[in-house]
């Protein structure tokens, strides 16, 4: 390499210090989603909050447009501020995608990390027009959940226009939009990432369910609402015991 990650960094625009740590955070989760066939092209994100003393709602690391999470290196790491989307370091700008992470957590200061993906099952789960919601099959989706996912739909454009954001944003660890992709929000990335895996095995888990159910003529058991809300409100201290009470959503 011609010059180091540093002086490439140094040439660019920095207008607070870059913390290599985050940035290889966020390098380790991409590859992670990538693994999981998250990712098919430069749309999809990661989004991570760290404090900073100038920012009241802190700043956002994630990757900048043009690049994929597949391809992407330090290098393509930008920093920007919450509420406008200034950039604060790096020269290339994020995606329009990347309006949806700040109002995330700008609405939710107790969300640090933000996950978009376009998933193929959950794409075709809701444009297939068979189906309106995911309902809950096993024991540990509404445990990681914590909250039920919200479903926009197709007609709202929440990446371009993030108005609608806080009228459920509150209500949900999760966003669904038809035709369009998952986000997944957690205090940390780790949570974040558990979501994302947690809610499209939950959609695959529906797919194959009403499959054999078709197919023997039978019917789907899914869990009843009342147990799944009680699991909701107790999430914390299954996933989290050494949480306690302390941190309730």
């Amino acid at each position: 390499m011609a010059h180091s990650v540093r002086s490439r960094r140094a040439a660019g625009r920095a207008l607070v210090p870059f913390d290599e740590t985050i940035g290889n955070l966020l390098l380790r989760y991409a590859r992670l989603v990538v693994a999981r066939g998250y990712i098919h092209n430069s749309l999809g994100n990661i989004a991570i909050r760290a404090p900073h003393p100038a920012f009241p709602d802190g700043v956002v690391y994630a990757k900048h447009a043009e690049v994929s999470l597949e391809e992407m290196t330090l290098d393509n790491v930008v920093i920007t501020d919450i509420p406008e989307g200034r950039l604060l370091h790096g020269t290339v700008p994020t995606s329009v995608g990347h309006q949806l992470n700040r109002e995330i957590l700008r609405l939710r200061p107790d969300i640090n990390a933000v996950i978009h993906a376009h998933h193929d099952e959950t794409i075709a789960f809701f444009a297939s027009g068979a189906f309106k919601e995911i309902k809950v099959l096993s024991l540990e989706f509404p445990y990681v959940m914590a909250k039920p996912p919200h479903l926009v739909p197709s007609h709202i454009d929440v990446e371009r226009d993030v108005g609608p954001i806080k009228e459920f944003i509150q209500h949900t660890n999760s966003v669904l939009m038809e035709n369009h992709g998952v986000t997944t929000l957690g205090r940390t990335l780790s949570e974040a990432y558990h979501r994302l895996n947690t809610l499209t095995s939950e959609v695959r888990r529906n797919i194959l369910a009403e499959r054999l159910a078709a197919l023997k003529g039978s019917e789907v058991h899914y869990l009843s609402q009342q147990a799944v809300d009680w699991m909701y409100q107790h999430a914390d201290q299954v996933i989290y015991p050494s949480r306690g009470t302390k941190d309730r959503r």
